[in-house]
């Protein structure tokens, strides 16, 4: 079972599910659809507060009429190696606009988190034991000094627009 973390701590009692053929959200949870499922709820009905999940292969830009009926965007790493959904979260922020909270799930390892937050992901999923530990500790990796744009603005109002100081 994943532990949610967001910048703020752990969260206790988090409502989304990811619904599988063996997995369904109860009465008191929240469903993360697949993005043809995504698409199918909101063409069917005017339901709003939807979880869905973008797998790496998934075009992102399919989600764009339907953002204001989003609750959440799981955004899938499957491998350490995929960074396919780095460009996903930076797409639904900087491109797209979309405000609500992006997920990171799946092989969620501590190393590229701090990465991850400066694409816009806000909350991850997280299953990997060092990375539990360490963010429990409030241990993030990281380099201060970075030279490309980023979807969470800098904190520094007088740099430069290609450099940013976390």
């Amino acid at each position: 079972m994943p532990k949610i973390w967001k910048e703020t701590g752990f969260v206790n009692d988090d409502p989304w599910v990811i619904e599988t053929d063996e997995t369904k959200a109860g009465s008191n949870e929240k469903a993360i659809l697949n993005i043809d499922g995504f698409l199918a709820a909101v063409a069917e009905s005017d339901a709003s507060e939807l979880g869905v999940l973008i797998n790496p292969a998934d075009d992102v830009m399919r989600l764009q009429p339907y953002l204001e009926r989003i609750a959440l965007v799981a955004v899938a790493f499957p491998a350490f190696s995929d960074g396919r959904s780095f460009s996903h979260a930076s797409l639904l922020r900087s491109r797209l606009g979309y405000q609500g909270e992006i997920r990171a799930v799946g092989d969620v390892l501590i190393d590229p988190i701090p990465l991850m937050l400066r694409c816009g992901v806000d909350s991850f999923a997280v299953t990997n034991a060092t990375a539990i530990k360490r963010l429990s500790e409030g241990r993030l990796p990281g380099i201060s000094n970075h030279y490309q744009p980023t979807a969470k603005p800098s904190a520094n109002i007088n740099s430069y627009s290609w450099r940013r100081v976390s």
